[in-house]
């Protein structure tokens, strides 16, 4: 692995504790960990630079990689379905489930490619998934797939092992033949844990447990999920009050709402994110943030299924760890992480006010935020003794002509691509020139698009 050096920055948005900025900065990596940040260059470096890719960065602002902490990827071969454009959860979920049935091991590996993919093009560098849809006429190792697909693009990776127990029968949404057995998911989560759970520092890919929702998974999957999870030290994440829908379902089965179900079952703590979470109360949002259970945010989702705008400021004031996340592709039509940011940022001077949400606190939660969820205190920041996880943004183009004023905040109200110039992950190249390493796009282009035919001419 060759060193790098980050050369001239037009600004180092550090995202460390004080927010530093450094205008000409310079960032040196080695063996994928930050060594030096600043301007200049201590001499022990510039003496062990021989082997070392400089990076002109002087058109470029640095920031940390984003992290993603919700995400189905297997939906980008679904999206824009015109049976569903203007359908909501129930309803989008009910149509959908006949599609997803017919998914395979090709069509998860190639998802994956394509969601993961432009997630790095656009600034992300750490992506969780839940993936929840094991249909009976198919392997149960989907999951691998994924990860598969991970490890070639150089994404630093958080797969969930999804499940669902309760098909129409028991009263469900799904279809029996797209829901598990409790054991066959216990037994697979514990595979899949050994097999591919990494807790170390810089690792690139941990495993977490994922029961998809409240209407989809038992009462009993969902104690048994999170006792498996605390005996193994790994993190757990599900859906919760996305909908007013689900919000009566919960009513009408347990007689409490979802945030009091999930309380009941022992689904409230730090180690416990949930995905959504608009149709909360006051009480509710001081109980998660006591608890300091995680939100993922997904304000594109939000608004293209119609199902609101999370109290995000309000959670930000109570403690609650926030952070973004792009969703299933199938809900939002992509997998762009930037337009979660640009979304956050004028999606919540509507719900909380003009000065609610500041360009630099959208930042913090795509970067910090989703480190913090995540359970993770080496990545987030561009600081010494962080993994090297840096995206660079080329300024010099004329969709910034005229921001100068505050190049920082530009970044999310100014530009007319989401597209990144340099992508590093773990101290490696793996988007240059605005282009994925070492992957033919438009040939991964036209893979999927034929595997998505497929699909769907099979429901």
């Amino acid at each position: 692995m060759k060193n790098i050096l980050i050369k001239n920055a037009r600004l180092v948005v550090q995202m460390d504790n004080k927010r530093n900025k450094i205008a000409g900065g310079n960032i040196y990596i080695e063996n994928g960990e930050i060594k030096f940040v600043g301007t200049g260059m201590p001499e022990e470096i510039k003496k062990n630079n021989n082997n070392c890719e400089i990076i002109d960065a002087s058109r470029c602002v640095a920031l940390p990689g984003f992290v993603n902490t919700h995400h189905h990827l297997y939906q980008t071969l679904y999206r824009n379905i015109r049976e569903v454009q203007d359908a909501e959860l129930f309803d989008w979920l009910t149509y959908l489930y006949t599609v997803w049935r017919n998914v395979n091991p090709e069509a998860v590996y190639t998802s994956a490619l394509v969601g993961l993919g432009e997630l790095l093009l656009t600034g992300c560098t750490t992506s969780t998934d839940q993936f929840y849809v094991f249909p009976k006429n198919q392997p149960g190792d989907l999951l691998d797939y994924e990860i598969k697909a991970a490890e070639e693009l150089g994404i630093r990776f958080h797969p969930t092992r999804g499940s669902m127990s309760r098909g129409k029968s028991k009263g469900g949404l799904p279809p029996d033949d797209v829901v598990q057995t409790e054991e066959e998911i216990l037994k697979d989560c514990e595979r899949v844990i050994k097999k591919y759970h990494n807790p170390d520092k810089f690792s690139m890919c941990r495993i977490a447990l994922s029961p998809c929702s409240p209407f989809s998974v038992t009462t009993g999957l969902l104690k048994d999920t999170v006792a498996m999870a605390r005996k193994h030290r790994i993190r757990c994440h599900t859906h919760i009050a996305e909908t007013l829908d689900e919000e009566k379902y919960c009513l009408e089965l347990h007689n409490m709402r979802p945030v009091a179900y999930m309380e009941k079952v022992g689904w409230l703590g730090d180690d416990i994110w949930f995905a959504h979470c608009i149709h909360l109360n006051d009480d509710e949002i001081k109980l998660m943030g006591m608890s300091k259970t995680g939100v993922a945010h997904c304000p594109v989702s939000n608004l293209r299924l119609g199902s609101g705008i999370a109290p995000v400021r309000k959670m930000i004031e109570n403690g609650v760890p926030v952070s973004l996340a792009v969703d299933g592709a199938a809900s939002n039509d992509s997998s762009n992480m930037m337009r979660e940011l640009k979304t956050c940022l004028l999606v919540h001077r509507i719900k909380s006010g003009i000065s609610s949400m500041p360009a630099e606190d959208v930042l913090w939660m795509a970067t910090r935020g989703g480190a913090s969820v995540l359970g993770r205190n080496d990545i987030g920041s561009i600081e010494p003794g962080k993994a090297a996880d840096i995206v660079l943004y080329d300024i010099e183009k004329l969709g910034y002509a005229g921001s100068v004023h505050d190049i920082l905040a530009s970044i999310l109200f100014c530009g007319d691509s989401d597209i990144v110039e340099t992508s590093i992950v773990n101290g490696k190249i793996v988007v240059k020139n605005g282009r994925l390493n070492g992957l033919d796009e438009h040939e991964l282009y036209m893979k999927a698009n034929k595997i998505a035919v497929e699909i769907a001419k099979s429901k």
